[in-house]
């Protein structure tokens, strides 16, 4: 019987959030607390890299903690963001979260379309003169350079945050049914808080992929995967398998 899910993201701030919607219509309830949270990296972190931000003219950002931390280290480091800074972002969503910092000017703000990098790719060709800085998290891979390297376009990369274990309280017990994983380092962080965790009756369900592999590759057993065709989205693979589940017992 699932009764109590735990799932590994923030809150969601809108009342309209499909989990809402699954625990009022079965029963259950939700527990969200992330394992794992961004920290940026100091300066004196960033200076040891031995990357400089000096005659960068555009930035290449993939979500919006690249953003944050860009511009909280750029104060840091004293370095003068110019107006005439352009910006290419993954997605239009990525795009608009700029504005936190600077004006949004289309001429200067570019985005992709699908998600994904080598999508967004060129457009940045067209602009062949720019010096392009990517800031990265500590978890990366070498895509971005290997592909701005294929047009040869300037560029530098630097690590401007990382992500760590969202550590549980002690006195926090783990009376879950249901964990709900997203990423590897959230898998990882699991097993950092609980070093002795046994799964026992305990369901996992994974979002993506590379989360399904790190789950197995954790000898852990993986009741629930998502997507599929049948469910694109976790909230309906969710629904779907608590449904069954209950039903069974």
């Amino acid at each position: 019987m699932i009764k109590k899910i735990l799932v590994s993201q923030p809150q969601p701030s809108s009342e309209k959030s499909p989990y809402y919607d699954i625990a009022e219509r079965l029963g259950v309830e939700f527990v969200f607390h992330p394992f794992i949270k961004v920290e940026g990296l100091s300066a004196k972190e960033f200076r040891a890299q031995k990357v400089s931000l000096t005659g960068i003219t555009a930035v290449v950002f993939t979500s919006r903690h690249a953003i944050d931390h860009f511009f909280q280290l750029a104060k840091e480091l004293r370095f003068n963001v110019s107006e005439d800074m352009k910006y290419f972002c993954i997605t239009e969503q990525v795009a608009l979260y700029i504005q936190k910092y600077v004006q949004y000017r289309k001429r200067k703000v570019f985005f992709g379309s699908t998600g994904k990098f080598a999508d967004l790719l060129p457009t940045m060709a067209k602009h062949k003169n720019e010096y392009y800085f990517v800031p990265q998290s500590d978890v990366h891979n070498d895509e971005i350079k290997t592909l701005l390297d294929s047009k040869k376009l300037h560029h530098a990369e630097a690590v401007m945050y990382r992500t760590v274990p969202n550590d549980f309280k002690g006195d926090e017990p783990f009376d879950f049914d249901l964990v709900v994983f997203f990423s590897p380092s959230g898998v990882n962080s699991l097993l950092k808080n609980f070093p002795d965790f046994e799964q026992g009756k305990i369901a996992i369900a994974s979002f993506g992929p590379t989360t399904a592999k790190a789950i197995r590759d954790a000898g852990l057993r993986l009741d629930l995967e998502a997507p599929t065709p049948q469910y694109p989205s976790i909230t309906s693979a969710l629904s779907a398998y608590i449904e069954q589940q209950n039903k069974a017992k």
